[in-house]
């Protein structure tokens, strides 16, 4: 099954998604009105009918003993019936308090917002005052999360693993034993039972697999475990969306220049230019392009030459000769190497046939996917010239030994003829960038469920498992890698990534944030704020550490530190909150390169914190 991206062309260009995230607000708060328009409008039966057991039927019209007079309802009764027939329906609470959440999300202090984090506040308040969201919701939303993050990642992750896998598993490493040692501390020096010092540790770091793992060794009947989550998950959440967002204000700088940065980096901030040149060089006199294997690897294409004032595609025949006027397409950073080589800049003026002599090709035929623009060899047998390639947002001037992948945009120029016929032979289909694979994202995400469900087993006889979180993130870095495994695609556009993990991300919030809520006020307050004051430092304290450590002993730009401080805390909501403020892929990268190795730690850690504190 092939799903359109039906994302407006606005959220497709926005470089922060916020587009996506005013789309989402909308559409929950117009599924609440409406369920809650339908509740009220509908006749009782039918209102029973939407809301299930939950909703409160109007007795029938049965005659005058029906009309017999009630007693009026006082104004906080009437208003407690309005919100249990509003909010009590576990799908109008959802939609409602995404609204909600998203809307408080907006609001911006000191240049500072929340974001889809606001959600967890709202969520908090609804789980409270007594009100559920639909069960399983959170399991749905985190595994879709975490599936786009993972597909949006895995093009460069396996590259930046194997250069910079050790040094992003130092700095896991680092933030989970600082985790370890503030907990042990703190739990010593105010007499905190193990098994709920256990659960502060979890919570504080956002681990359902260390949760489990304690459950597992204190007993499921055992409430302390989950009575310290409780308490220390909100620090957990709403701590790492905070730090995120605020240490790059408190440095000085700002996510705009640090994308820019993380992109220079990358090689990715190159602009293909264009520029005329006069052939000078008397080596150069009857050789093609392709004879000149310089001009390939300098990331540079010949694409036209000039003849009467017109730019006209060159075709395999062409040769250069002495004072010929080419048009050379490449990257600015080498272009000028190539036109030194060649002779010199040329202000001759020109036009050219962009309409009909230029064509953006998608592909999708097996007859040139996986072949080298060498083995392609598109000038001598198809008359064209491939000048740029986009692939996954990114534009560049392909070179000799660049390969072909399923869905690249191939920049084209030719007669139109030859351009007709390069696009019957690659199966051009121009919607196909635009296009869900949604059978190959549901299996892919079959896959990683069960992946993350099987256990491990560790040396000593301890197991574990990847969990929701972490299966799903391994298939669709595979995926996400190698672009295409037998018929599953691993491509999904980049608008449909923002709004699909931002509704993931959203719907995961929700759920938390109300399991949250239901035992907060009631725990704090049989425990005291010492507990509070605990699960915020073993929040806080990791992250100063895991940062001082990235900076000055592994030498990490400030991006990657963010994101894999979000890996370490294993923090979906914090890397949620730091994608949401730039385009640059390298916080999902050092994310998804840590988080396993703290995935692995957290389960031992909350199992030997427990053993320690006995």
């Amino acid at each position: 099954m092939i799903l359109r991206d039906p994302t407006p062309q606005c959220a497709r260009s926005s470089p922060t998604g916020r587009p996506a995230r005013s789309w989402l607000l909308f559409a929950c708060l117009g599924a609440a009105l409406g369920l809650l328009a339908a509740t009220l409008c509908a006749p009782p039966s039918l209102a029973v009918g939407i809301l299930g057991d939950q909703a409160i039927a109007a007795p029938a019209n049965d005659g005058p003993a029906a009309s017999a007079p009630t007693e009026p309802q006082s104004k906080p009764d009437a208003l407690q019936a309005t919100m249990d027939a509003f909010l009590g329906h576990p799908i109008v609470a959802l939609f409602a308090v995404i609204a909600v959440g998203m809307a408080l999300g907006q609001i911006t202090v000191a240049n500072v917002a929340l974001g889809s984090s606001g959600v967890v506040f709202a969520a908090i308040l609804l789980g409270h005052l007594g009100y559920r969201v639909p069960e399983g919701v959170g399991g749905v939303g985190l595994v879709l999360f975490v599936y786009c993050v993972g597909i949006t990642a895995g093009p460069s992750f396996f590259r930046v693993f194997v250069r910079q896998g050790k040094i992003l598993a130092h700095l896991s490493v680092v933030i989970i034993l600082t985790a370890v040692v503030t907990t042990l501390t703190l739990a010593l020096l105010i007499d905190v039972p193990a098994e709920l010092a256990a659960g502060l540790f979890a919570g504080s770091l956002t681990s359902t697999p260390a949760l489990a793992s304690a459950l597992d060794v204190a007993g499921a009947d055992s409430p302390l475990v989950s009575i310290g989550y409780g308490i220390a998950y909100p620090f957990g959440v709403i701590g790492v969306v905070l730090f995120v967002q605020l240490l790059p204000r408190l440095l000085g700088s700002d996510f705009q220049t640090l994308e820019r940065q993380s992109k220079a980096r990358q090689g990715r901030d190159r602009r293909i230019v264009r520029v005329l040149v006069e052939v000078l060089n008397p080596s150069v006199t009857g050789k093609s392009p392709t004879e000149i294997p310089f001009i390939s690897d300098s990331a540079c294409q010949v694409s036209r030459r000039l003849e009467g004032g017109r730019l006209a595609p060159i075709d395999a025949g062409f040769t250069f000769q002495p004072g010929v006027h080419v048009l050379i397409v490449g990257e600015d950073r080498t272009v000028g190497y190539v036109v030194d080589f060649l002779g010199k800049r040329s202000e001759e003026r020109f036009y050219m046939d962009t309409e009909r002599e230029r064509r953006q090709v998608v592909v999708s035929s097996r007859a040139i996917i996986g072949q080298s623009i060498q083995q392609l060899n598109p000038l001598k047998n198809y008359g064209i010239i491939i000048s740029r390639i986009s692939r996954l947002g990114v534009d560049f001037v392909p070179r000799g030994e660049t390969v072909v992948q399923s869905g690249d945009t191939l920049w084209c120029v030719g007669d139109p003829e030859n351009l007709q016929k390069f696009s019957d032979v690659a199966g051009h289909r121009a919607k196909l960038v635009d296009e869900t694979d949604v059978i190959s994202m549901a299996v892919g995400i079959t896959v990683g469920v069960l992946l993350g469900m099987a256990p491990i087993t560790l040396p000593g006889g301890n197991t574990f498992t990847l969990g929701m979180a972490g299966g799903p993130l391994l298939v669709a870095l595979i995926l996400g890698h190698f672009g295409r495994v037998g018929r599953l695609v691993g491509h999904i556009p980049r608008a449909s990534r923002l709004v699909m993990g931002e509704i993931g991300l959203v719907l995961f919030l929700a759920d938390a944030g109300v399991r949250a809520g239901g035992a907060f006020v009631d725990v704090v307050g049989e425990f005291g704020p010492m507990l509070l004051l605990m699960g915020a430092a073993v929040t806080l304290l990791p992250m100063i550490v895991g940062y001082l450590v990235a900076r000055y002993w592994l030498k990490l730009p400030l991006l990657e530190i963010l994101g894999a401080t979000c890996g370490g805390m294993t923090s979906t909501p914090g890397l949620g909150a730091l994608t949401s403020r730039t385009d640059a892929d390298s916080p999902a990268i050092a994310y998804a390169a840590s988080y396993p190795v703290a995935l692995i730690l957290m389960t031992i850690s909350a199992q030997l914190l427990i053993a320690l504190l006995r």
